[in-house]
């Protein structure tokens, strides 16, 4: 009898645990998504027909604690779905967002591609993710808010994914606690 054989990609769990490990955050901010958008830039354009609208130097999308910084943003309406895309574009362009928890994420790369109805980033190009010191860098990096489900690439044998992972702050109150739980030395018992 044969028994099937599963390959174990060693590297690649190691990846996706270290990820977890990166990235154990609370959903993005849900109020965020209540809040209306505004965005500012020096110069616009729009191509109505293909309604795409476009925000030249200087641009800044704001929407409750998410805000988009970049020399070009495009706003691709798809009929189709009845969703938009946000494709940010500098050197670099950034994106950061408060979660739910209060942690702070940002990320910044060449080009940022915010789909607000899937809740999906795909930055590209000198891509970062950072959450509290830790971080993920690599040429592509997919992440969906809502799953928190990160990926992250590199296009070329030459370059490597990195990823830094902080280590975990103590809570003062936590230290304060276990030192009151300490027993007293008994008497004759040096402290």
């Amino acid at each position: 009898m044969c028994k099937p054989s599963i390959k174990i990609n060693k590297p690649l769990v190691a990846l996706l645990a270290t990820l977890t490990l990166l990235l154990p955050v609370a959903n993005a901010a849900q109020s965020d998504f209540e809040q209306e958008v505004v965005i500012q830039a020096k110069r616009q354009a729009s191509d109505l027909k293909n309604k795409i609208a476009s925000y030249l130097d200087d641009v800044k999308i704001t929407q409750g604690s998410l805000t988009i910084t970049a020399d070009v943003v495009q706003v691709i309406n798809d009929p189709n779905s009845q969703g938009k895309s946000y494709q940010a574009k500098g050197k670099p362009a950034r994106f950061s967002q408060r979660l739910d928890d209060g942690k702070l994420v940002e990320i910044q790369a060449q080009e940022i591609t915010y789909t607000p109805l899937t809740s999906t980033l795909v930055i590209k190009g000198n891509a970062k993710v950072s959450q509290e010191g830790s971080q993920v860098q690599g040429d592509i990096i997919t992440y969906n808010m809502l799953t928190e489900q990160l990926t992250a690439e590199s296009l070329d044998d030459s370059d490597i994914v990195t990823t830094i992972i902080q280590p975990q702050k103590k809570d003062n109150n936590t230290t304060e606690q276990n030192e009151q739980q300490k027993p007293e030395p008994e008497q004759g018992e040096e402290q």
